[in-house]
């Protein structure tokens, strides 16, 4: 039954999404997949019989329902829904402008809500599906100078993912919020990371970080995209899969040492923290 699945890849021109579409298509599955360009898709991935691409704005509810739409019409249901579409921006909080801090929230935040809202009652309907949405360990920890905005609309996919797999659990529906690592993806490239438009040259920690990022790191992470989706392929198949997917021994040393901050903070401050109810009445 498994080859039998419809997925349903967003941000699939690219990165881990294209590797996710063309490991899912090797395997016989049926695949619809979204881009902003749809020649750029085409070209990314070849025609196949089982592949329904389509050129979306994931930022425009209508569009997004269409895709829907179209992805229903062809293959008669939708299984797996993986919203991975989205992009990196590196810059200090005061260096980065309103629009450029919302733009960054409509791709990231606002385009994957828009698909979970348009794909939510076909999966209702069916009583089954399962809906990944692709954070980031910058999703669980924030502790990068400059990846501020960006930290932020991750750390809302962590938390409406968790919502939503509390929402939709009774309906038969299963929801995942995957958090990876360094992996060696076109991420940290031109076109998929914002710089910001007027930056502060006191911000020397941003500074140093953007040119590691972009000088260093890039081409050189450790993460192999491929072995990345074939765990989130074998988490689809679980009967109980994770609501946290870390991926990648990065994010689960960057995981780890956040745990252990949070759990230092609450036990130095747990005697004045938890002395915060009203003091009880003698009778």
């Amino acid at each position: 039954m498994e080859n039998q699945k419809v997925w349903f890849v967003t941000g699939a021109s690219k990165g881990l999404g294209l590797t996710l579409v063309k490991t899912l298509l090797s395997n016989g599955l049926n695949v619809a997949a979204t881009s902003r360009n749809l020649n750029d898709l085409i070209n990314a991935v070849g025609e196949h019989e089982n592949f329904l691409p389509l050129a979306v704005d994931l930022i425009d509810e209508s569009s997004v329902e269409a895709a829907v739409s179209q992805t229903i019409s062809k293959f008669g249901q939708v299984d797996v829904v993986v919203n991975n579409a989205g992009y990196g921006m590196l810059g200090a909080l005061e260096e980065l402008s309103d629009k450029e801090s919302r733009q960054n929230f409509d791709v990231n935040v606002f385009g994957s809500l828009n698909v979970i809202r348009k794909v939510l009652p076909q999966l209702r309907k069916q009583q089954s599906g399962h809906i990944f949405n692709i954070s980031s360990i910058g999703g669980f920890s924030g502790n990068f100078p400059g990846f501020g905005i960006y930290c932020a609309t991750k750390f809302a996919v962590v938390g409406f993912t968790e919502s939503l797999a509390a929402e939709v659990k009774s309906l038969g529906i299963k929801a995942t919020v995957v958090e990876p690592g360094y992996f060696r993806t076109a991420f940290l490239t031109e076109g998929s990371l914002a710089v910001p438009n007027a930056p502060i040259d006191a911000y020397k920690e941003v500074r140093d970080s953007q040119a590691a990022h972009q000088n260093d790191i890039n081409n050189q992470q450790p993460g192999d995209p491929a072995k990345a989706v074939e765990v989130i392929i074998e988490a689809s198949k679980s009967k109980n899969p994770p609501l946290h997917l870390f991926l990648g021994p990065d994010a689960y040393q960057v995981a780890d040492t956040k745990i252990a901050d949070v759990q230092r903070d609450m036990a130095n401050w747990k005697y004045l923290a938890t002395a915060t109810n009203f003091d009880e009445v003698s009778a």
